[in-house]
Parts: C-alpha cells; sequence; structure tokens
C-alpha cells in the first residue's frame, strides 16, 4: 500500500514537472502577459497585472480637464476592461496546458476567453499582452 502510495506521488509530481514545463513554454513565446486599456482619445491609458494589479498609468494634460470624479471613474472602468483582457491572455496562454479540465480552475481565477468583440470595447483600444 506504501508503495502504492509513493508511486502515485512520483507521478503526479511528473506530471506537474510537465505542466510547468509547458507553461514556461507558452510564456516564453507570448512574453509579459498584461491587459492595456485605453480612453478613445488617449488621454488616459492602464497596464495591469492578470488578476488586475495595476502597474502602469498614463495620463495626458487633456485627461486632467476632466475633473477629478470623471478621471477617477475612467480609471477605475479602464482598469476593468484591462483586467478582463489580461484574464483573457492568461486564459489563451494556460488553457492548451491544462487542456479542458483546467478552464473550470482557470475560470474560478477568473482568467476567462473574452467573446471577439469584446477585445475592441468603444472608447478603449485592445490591449496587447508584452511590451
Amino acid at each position: 500500500m506504501e508503495l502504492d502510495a509513493q508511486r502515485e506521488a512520483d507521478r503526479i509530481d511528473e506530471q506537474v514537472r510537465q505542466t510547468s514545463e509547458r507553461a514556461a513554454g507558452q510564456f516564453a513565446r507570448m512574453g509579459a502577459v498584461s491587459g492595456v486599456a485605453e480612453s478613445g482619445d488617449g488621454a488616459v491609458r492602464v497596464e495591469v497585472a492578470p488578476g488586475g494589479l495595476l502597474t502602469e498609468v498614463r495620463l495626458t494634460h487633456a485627461a486632467l480637464r476632466s475633473g477629478t470624479d470623471a478621471l477617477a471613474q475612467q480609471i477605475l472602468a479602464l482598469a476593468h476592461t484591462a483586467t478582463r483582457r489580461a484574464g483573457d491572455r492568461m486564459y489563451r496562454a494556460l488553457s492548451p496546458v491544462l487542456g479542458p479540465d483546467g478552464d473550470a480552475t482557470l475560470a474560478s481565477l477568473g482568467y476567462e476567453p473574452l467573446p471577439e468583440d469584446e477585445n475592441e470595447e468603444p472608447g478603449s483600444v485592445w490591449g496587447r499582452g508584452t511590451r
């Protein structure tokens, strides 16, 4: 019985190692995964890491003319869009590695594919995954 448990642990360890190598290969091909959203006039641009951590906010002088409340709302809306895009990119990177059984896990982490028509929302440009 103990031998069976060790054999199963070794099998799982090997699966984890292989999956990790495949994921590393995907990320090496894709580059850094992030989501970007920009206002239609280019005055506000945000970039987030998967999960929504803001990594960059760029504002032009024109962005400041709308007032602080409007600017704050725009940043939040763009950050939400960028987060969804980062989740889409993470999904597209990991889904082939994890297979159909991994989709539920990816979704539970907020990494879901976006429909093609959501990749380009009015007032923003589609985000890139690399810089």
